[in-house]
């Protein structure tokens, strides 16, 4: 069985989007299993395992708060910048978005590290490699709650870290997104794995979703 292993993250404020809302943002009342998988991606990260997070502890009560800002329609790029013909006018491209997010949060992530098939280093060797960076506060880049601009914090849990007394239905939440190799693709080129740990170059991005319990505090993830 792999080991469990644990880590302390919190914020002043978070993020997790639900997608089934369209422009305005709004988040999910708990950390979603992918946005903490990229919490412990950002702390260690190796192409030889994959992380699987089991449980999620709630530990602050859920508080939202609500903000509006200017922001613009299009995407902007560097490479369109470079041209010299380029012309582009923010007041002509702005729109104001609402967004609910959540303040001052606080949770345990429980996750496990799952080794792709051709490696055949001992799993004890990462476990290690992981507490010793969270003992000592060091990350790949900063972890953020849903959005960059949410920089999370990270420790080892605390003794006195206790999930909340709230239970609740959250309904069908985000688990994570598979990227499925798809030879016909012709719109979306990017480097990723297969189910195999194989490098692939073509493929969609397929969200997968489950149906949420928040129990005594605790999400419990399916695997």
């Amino acid at each position: 069985m792999n080991p469990l292993l644990s880590v302390r993250v919190w914020g002043d404020y978070a993020c997790f989007t639900n997608p089934a809302f369209k422009v305005e943002r709004v988040s999910y009342p708990v950390m979603t299993p992918s946005a903490a998988r990229g919490v412990l991606e950002a702390i260690f990260w190796k192409p030889e395992f994959t992380w699987r997070v089991t449980e999620i502890h709630v530990l602050n009560p859920i508080r939202h708060f609500s903000i509006v800002r200017n922001e613009v329609t299009s995407l902007q790029s560097d490479r369109s910048a470079r041209k010299q013909t380029y012309r582009y006018f923010a007041d002509e491209d702005r729109a104001q978005r609402h967004t609910l997010a959540l303040r001052d949060v606080a949770y345990i992530i429980k996750a496990t590290i799952h080794l792709r098939p051709h490696v055949t280093a001992d799993m004890a060797k990462y476990c290690d490699q992981f507490r010793r960076r969270v003992k000592k506060g060091q990350c790949h880049h900063q972890p953020y709650l849903g959005t960059r601009e949410f920089s999370a914090f990270f420790s080892e849990p605390l003794p006195t870290d206790q999930p909340i007394a709230h239970s609740d239905d959250l309904g069908w939440m985000l688990l994570d997104v598979v990227y499925e190799v798809d030879p016909k693709a012709n719109t979306l080129s990017y480097w990723c794995h297969d189910a195999n740990g194989a490098h692939v170059t073509q493929g969609k991005v397929k969200p997968q979703f489950f149906h949420a319990h928040l129990m005594n505090g605790v999400l419990r993830v399916p695997q």
